[in-house]
């Protein structure tokens, strides 16, 4: 008796495992397709970051190495800038030796022909207004004649390569 009572149960138990292993081959057969696509996805979402990655490390670096030479340029300039301060301290001073004059003007000449070659350009000139970015003030001045903020006189001559500052303009600046 207790074996036709376990055989109805049985046949149910076994028709539930049946069902459900139906349903898992089903749920398997569309499971290695639907992994694969996810797979893909992912690899392709690797591949996009990879090349996104790789294109900001390319101009980066590119950045890096013209700031580089900039930065080498604005260095060596700036060890050349008391020798423009001298010629121009030579250049200011009377002489009664023409030659003498005319060599340092020569000298000057070749300086400054090489560094505009350079992309140096310089500024704080008289008349200009005042940038706090390229200009130093060390004394102020009340002048009704001129504007607001604007350069009077210049005591040392500021020097830039592109953006970048090589030495800011020491200026007076008017109030």
């Amino acid at each position: 008796m207790d074996e036709t009572k376990n055989t109805p149960q049985t046949e149910e138990v076994l028709e539930e495992t049946a069902a459900e292993a139906t349903a898992e081959e089903a749920v398997e057969e569309i499971d290695p397709v639907e992994e694969v696509k996810a797979q893909l996805a992912a690899e392709h979402d690797n591949y996009l970051r990879l090349a996104a990655e790789y294109d900001n490390f390319r101009k980066r670096t590119q950045r890096e190495r013209e700031s580089l030479y900039t930065d080498a340029k604005a260095d060596t300039i700036g060890k050349f800038l008391p020798v423009y301060d001298n010629l121009q301290r030579a250049l200011a001073q009377e002489t009664a030796d023409e030659a003498y004059k005319k060599g340092v003007e020569m000298t000057m000449t070749g300086l400054m022909s090489i560094m505009e070659a350079l992309g140096v350009k310089s500024f704080g000139e008289a008349g200009e207004v005042f940038d706090p970015n390229l200009h130093n003030a060390v004394m102020h001045k009340d002048d009704d004649a001129l504007g607001e903020s604007v350069i009077c006189e210049v005591f040392q001559t500021g020097f830039k390569v592109g953006e970048k500052v090589i030495r800011h303009a020491m200026v007076v600046v008017a109030n």
